[in-house]
C-alpha cells in the first residue's frame, strides 16, 4: 500500500527573532551608551548574573527544586577556572583564556555528578536541606583545604596572558565585556532551548505531579539529576567569568550568602517567567555595587523590598509586567495608569519617611562619633532631636494610609477591567 507524506507549512517565529535580536542590540550596544569604567564594569558583572540566576532558576522556577547551595557550582567553576588561569600563564596549558569559562562549566557539572545524585534522591524541603548541608561542607573546606583554595586570601590571577588573536589581551574592560555578553547571549539561548526540549518539559511536570510522572515511567530523581547537572554547568560558566573578570577568588564564592543571594534576586525578578532571572540579575548588580554606596543599610532596605514582593507580588517584577502586557493588548491600559502614578509616588513618600528613620538608626549606632547631624536627600536630620523623628515616623504614616487607600481603589478598576477583558474575549470567541 503507497503511502502519502502530508507537509504541513510552519509560520515562521518573527516575534521571536525580534526579541532575540532586540537582546542582542542590547548586548551590544550597551557599553558605547554607557562609556565609564563603573558603568563597564557593571555591565560585565550584569551579564555574569544574568547567567547565574537562569541557571538557578532552571532549578527553582523550572523545577520546582529550592537550592540553598547553588553558589557550590558556581564557585567551584571559579576556582577551577582560575587555577586554569595560572597554568595558562605559567605556559603549561597552551588554551585561549577565552575558553577558560568553559572549563569552569566542566568543573561544575564534574562536582554536580558527584553531589547531584545525593541530593535529588529527595525533594521539595529535604532537597533544600541538602543543598544546605552541601554548601555549608564545601564553605567549610574551603577554610580548611588553602592549597587548593586559598585559604583567606584566595587565588589570584592574571587575565592578560595566552594568545592574542587580533591583538585583544582582555585587559582592557571593554574587551572582556563583549567577551562575557557572548557568553550571555548564547547561555541564555542555550537555556532557553532547553525548556523547549523534551526533558525541559518533563521537568515542568515533575514540578507540578511528580505522581504521575512516575505513574507513566519515568524516573523523577533522573530528570531532576540531569537538570541539576545541566544547571550547574551553566552556573560553572557563570564562575568562570566571573574569576575572569575579578582575576581574584576567594572562599565566599561558595558561601551561603552567596547561594541565598542567586535565591532572593531570581525571587525579585521573576521564577515563573523565563525572563524573570534576566531582570533579577540586573537588580543584583544595582543592589549589591550601587546601593551598598548609597547607604550602609543596603541590606535592610533590600530585605524591605523582598518582604513587600512576597506580600504583594510574589510573581515577581515579571509578572507585574506580563499583567500589564495583557491590560495593554486590549487597550485599558489607560484606564488605570493615574493609579499607577498615584501609588509611585506614595510609595516614594512613604520609602523617604522610613528611609530617614532608618538612617538616623544607623547613624547612632555606626557614626556617633561625627556628632549628631547627618544628611539626607538634601535635608538636615539630626539623630537626637523628638522633631527629626516625628516628622519622619508622620511622613512615612501618612505616605502609609493614603497607599492603602489607593491600593484598594486600585484594586476594584483592576478587577473592573479583568471582567471587561473576560468579555470581550468570549464575544470574539462568538463571532
Amino acid at each position: 500500500m503507497a503511502t502519502q507524506q502530508h507537509y504541513q507549512f510552519k509560520p515562521f517565529n518573527v516575534g521571536r527573532w525580534i526579541v532575540w535580536g532586540l537582546y542582542a542590540l542590547v548586548l551590544l550596544v550597551a557599553p558605547l551608551l554607557f562609556t565609564s569604567s563603573l558603568s563597564q564594569t557593571m555591565l560585565s558583572q550584569m551579564g555574569i548574573a544574568i547567567i547565574v540566576c537562569l541557571s538557578y532558576n532552571m532549578l527553582l522556577g523550572q523545577g520546582g527544586m529550592l537550592s540553598f547551595g547553588h553558589a557550590v557550582y558556581s564557585g567551584l567553576g571559579s576556582f577551577l577556572a582560575i587555577h586554569t588561569l595560572n597554568l595558562v600563564s605559567d605556559g603549561q596549558w597552551p588554551i585561549p583564556v577565552s575558553l577558560i569559562p568553559i572549563v569552569g562549566g566542566l568543573a561544575g557539572v564534574a562536582f554536580a555528578l558527584v553531589f547531584g545524585w545525593v541530593t535529588t534522591k529527595k525533594a521539595a524541603t529535604p532537597f533544600a536541606m541538602i543543598t544546605l548541608g552541601i554548601g555549608e561542607l564545601v564553605y567549610a573546606m574551603s577554610l580548611m583545604f588553602p592549597e587548593f583554595f586559598g585559604g583567606e586570601g584566595g587565588i589570584a590571577g592574571n587575565r592578560v596572558t595566552g594568545s592574542r588573536p587580533m591583538g585583544i589581551t582582555f585587559g582592557p574592560q571593554i574587551q572582556l565585556y563583549y567577551l562575557i555578553a557572548v557568553y550571555t547571549f548564547v547561555c541564555t539561548g542555550l537555556m532557553y532551548a532547553f525548556t523547549r526540549t523534551p526533558l525541559g518539559r518533563m521537568l515542568n511536570a515533575v514540578r507540578d505531579n511528580p505522581e504521575r510522572v512516575e505513574f507513566v515511567g519515568y524516573n523523577t530523581q533522573v530528570v531532576r539529576y540531569l537538570a541539576f547537572v545541566i544547571a550547574a554547568f551553566f552556573a560553572g560558566i557563570s564562575g568562570g567569568l566571573a574569576a575572569l573578570n575579578f582575576e581574584i577568588v576567594t572562599a565566599e564564592v561558595v558561601g551561603g550568602a552567596r547561594s541565598g543571594a542567586y535565591l532572593l534576586f531570581t525571587f525579585l525578578g521573576g521564577a515563573t517567567f523565563f525572563f524573570g532571572p534576566i531582570i533579577g540579575g540586573i537588580l543584583m548588580v544595582l543592589a549589591f555595587v550601587l546601593l551598598s554606596e548609597f547607604t550602609k543599610a543596603w541590606l535592610l532596605y533590600l530585605g524591605l523590598v523582598f518582604l513587600f514582593m512576597v506580600m504583594y507580588a510574589p510573581g515577581g517584577v515579571a509578572s507585574l509586567i506580563m499583567m500589564n502586557v495583557r491590560v495593554a493588548a486590549f487597550g485599558m491600559l489607560r484606564r488605570v495608569w493615574t493609579s499607577y502614578l498615584a501609588l509611585g509616588l506614595l510609595a516614594l513618600v512613604v520609602l523617604v519617611g522610613a528611609g530617614a528613620m532608618i538612617e538616623m538608626v544607623y547613624h547612632l549606632q555606626l557614626n556617633a562619633a561625627l556628632g549628631d547631624e547627618l544628611k539626607f536627600l538634601g535635608a538636615t536630620l539630626n539623630a537626637r532631636s523628638s522633631t527629626s523623628w516625628f516628622g519622619s515616623a508622620f511622613v512615612m504614616l501618612t505616605g502609609l494610609g493614603l497607599f492603602e487607600v489607593a491600593r484598594r481603589q486600585f484594586l476594584r478598576e483592576w478587577h473592573d477591567i479583568q471582567v471587561d477583558i473576560e468579555q470581550e474575549i468570549k464575544r470574539r470567541e462568538a463571532l
